[in-house]
């Protein structure tokens, strides 16, 4: 994506199911789960570069015994950074106590991090926040151990301020406002009434105080906890979580909008937000994974006991197209097949931009996360290309040549690698043109490739604010003296802000609307930007169950192909000599391309939860009144 966007989080959970000499044994280390995690986390570096956190829970430990371990970074590499804590930290009490190398029980016990149950997180920080405050996994201690709670999620919550305005009418003092202190605490208030009734009905068991502890661990119903909490949320989310005595589950939201695939055999169950991953790490078959559904929870108990349990009930999946088109670890087996596709079905509208003239276009893509879809376009290309020898060699075989033959059939598809990131510029020159200068040098190009005849067709994963194009792509491009530019998302318009985890919560900066509003403006029907922004404002007080997105009437008197269009001329200025042209894919050839997640709200403004009408109006009548701040 040439315009880079802050997005998803990633999770990772281990719970080990023998004892940790078993692992000794058979792996050469009781260090086993640690080790597995850094793969786990490492290999979802790409849901997240701002920070990373890791949780460990020693089971059966003593009282006196630490049996919680976190560490938490925002450094710049914070994967690597937790990790060489966490060694580092092992490595000195093995030196100081040479007798732990060989006993697993004494490691256990001294040395920090090693345990049976293991959660991480990597995250970018959807609101800004870079402090190691803000990184998961947040911790709601008590010293009650089961009542020690560990949360980490890749979420957002549309209705926080309803959350949180629930938490101080229970009684409460939330110490911050953000969502993953809010769903902690509101997990956290549950678990401490479960665990309440649970001792008020042991005690009248005859249970002394020490013995109702271990039964308190082994009655609890986490599944009926996750149910109280989660009853008023409203977002996407895979919730993830640790009690102190053992206990871990994950919970996917009812729509399915974010992922978490589980895998489960006698020695390990892990949850992570990709799939691939954990066949990377586990060295095991695709078929034996399996996608959490949406609305349930994976639930192990502190004896090892796994349970799927429906904690909601689902609504319309509408789980995240993003995910497909560029999120995700392209190395999945569907998603790899996916974003070939969408390439393929991207095609049709090229060939109509370049006439169908293949012999004078080169083919190629930018950023490297849009290689994938590439070659489904060239494939499609390639295709066109054969129809054509084809039609060729019919109309004139009567005539036909040995030359003329050799000549057709040599013709081959031009495809180049045209753009080279060459370094990421710090822009440390404030003044304006001269930042836009450093800017336009951020990707370099490859000369001599291309003739003043040919189209130069360049294919993007998505196109969502244009920056970036406009100031340094099309500019670079167009050094190479091409007749024609044709810039290609594979995703379609973005035309509305996500509040589910993308970082893409204001309209402004989205180049659709901007396109929007300047054929408003060509058309003479901006007091449209008014008329919206009275209906916004007139539902400000409605139930979310009640609020229509009429922010989709921007849109409404244009088509795609105008929008495109507009598009192209907003991002060229009269420096560039080509023609510039910008291709979008279609909403339903998405939904072709990638048939099982149809969230498509920031295509469409169709928002699969009643809160995500409240956050696009909310966005509209932030830009309306020119206020700088979220929707959420």
């Amino acid at each position: 994506m040439s315009d880079a966007l802050k997005h998803e989080c990633g999770i990772a959970m281990i719970r080990l199911l023998k004892p940790l000499e078993y692992y000794k044994e058979k792996y050469g280390s009781a260090f086993y789960g640690v080790n597995k995690m850094y793969l786990l986390m490492e290999k979802q570096h790409n849901r997240g570069q701002d920070g990373a956190g890791f949780a460990s829970i020693k089971l059966d430990t003593k009282p006196g015994e630490r049996y919680i371990s976190r560490v938490r970074s925002c450094d710049p590499q914070p994967i690597q950074a937790i990790f060489s804590d966490i060694n580092e930290r092992i490595n000195d009490t093995l030196e100081a106590h040479p007798e732990y190398a060989d006993d697993v029980a004494l490691q256990k016990r001294h040395v920090p991090y090693i345990g049976e149950v293991f959660l991480g997180h990597v995250r970018y920080g959807t609101f800004g926040k870079n402090s190691v405050e803000s990184v998961h996994p947040f911790l709601r201690q008590n010293n009650w151990m089961h009542r020690n709670l560990i949360v980490a999620g890749n979420f957002n919550m549309t209705n926080n301020k309803e959350l949180f305005a629930n938490l101080v009418r229970l009684g409460q003092h939330p110490k911050d406002r953000v969502d993953t202190v809010t769903v902690m605490e509101k997990i956290g208030h549950f678990l401490d009434s479960e665990v309440a009734k649970l001792y008020k009905k042991l005690k009248k068991e005859g249970f002394s105080k020490v013995e109702a502890s271990p039964q308190i661990a082994e009655r609890l119903n986490v599944a009926k906890i996750l149910k109280k909490s989660s009853k008023d949320w409203d977002g996407g989310y895979a919730m993830a979580g640790m009690l102190g005595h053992g206990d871990s589950f994950v919970l996917r939201d009812p729509a399915g909008i974010r992922p978490a695939y589980y895998y489960q055999d006698d020695e390990v169950v892990v949850v992570a937000s990709e799939r691939p991953v954990i066949q990377t790490v586990f060295n095991v078959k695709i078929e034996d994974i399996v996608e959490l559904e949406p609305g349930h929870a994976i639930i192990v108990k502190k004896n090892g006991d796994t349970s799927i349990d429906k904690i909601i009930t689902p609504t319309e999946r509408k789980a995240c197209s993003f995910e497909r088109i560029y999120f995700s670890r392209g190395s999945d087996a569907e998603i790899y097949q996916e974003r070939k596709n969408l390439g393929k079905l991207v095609m049709p509208q090229v060939l109509r931009e370049i006439d169908h003239d293949t012999r004078n276009s080169v083919f190629s893509y930018i950023p490297n996360t849009a290689e994938t879809s590439f070659y489904g376009m060239v494939e499609a290309a390639q295709d066109e290309l054969n129809r054509q020898k084809n039609a060729a060699i019919l109309a004139e075989k009567e005539n036909l040549t040995d030359a003329r033959l050799s000549e057709i059939l040599g013709h081959r598809l031009r495809t180049e690698k045209i753009a080279i990131k060459d370094v990421k510029l710090r822009t440390f020159i404030t003044e304006d043109s001269s930042r836009d200068d450093l800017v336009a040098h951020v990707y370099d190009v490859t000369y001599g490739v291309i003739k003043p005849e040919d189209n130069l067709v360049i294919i993007d994963d998505s196109i969502v604010r244009g920056t970036t194009l406009k100031k340094s792509i099309i500019k670079m491009m167009d050094r190479l003296n091409p007749k024609k530019i044709i810039i290609v998302s594979s995703a379609p318009q973005i035309r509305f802000p996500d509040c589910y985890g993308i970082d893409m919560a204001n309209l402004e900066g989205l180049v659709a609307f901007q396109a929007a509003l300047a054929l408003l403006k060509d058309h003479n029907k901006f007091d449209l930007v008014k008329e919206v922004y009275e209906k916004c404002k007139a539902q400000e007080n409605l139930k979310d169950s009640d609020v229509k997105n009429f922010v989709k009437e921007i849109y409404e008197n244009f088509s795609d192909q105008e929008i495109s269009d507009k598009i192209g001329e907003l991002l060229t200025d009269t420096t560039v000599k080509a023609t510039v042209k910008i291709v979008y894919q279609t909403v339903a050839n998405l939904h072709i391309a990638c048939p099982h997640n149809l969230g498509d709200w920031y295509f469409t403004g169709d928002y699969p939860t009643d809160g995500g009408n409240r956050v696009v109006n909310r966005a509209f009548i932030n830009f309306y009144e020119g206020n700088n701040e979220r929707a959420y």
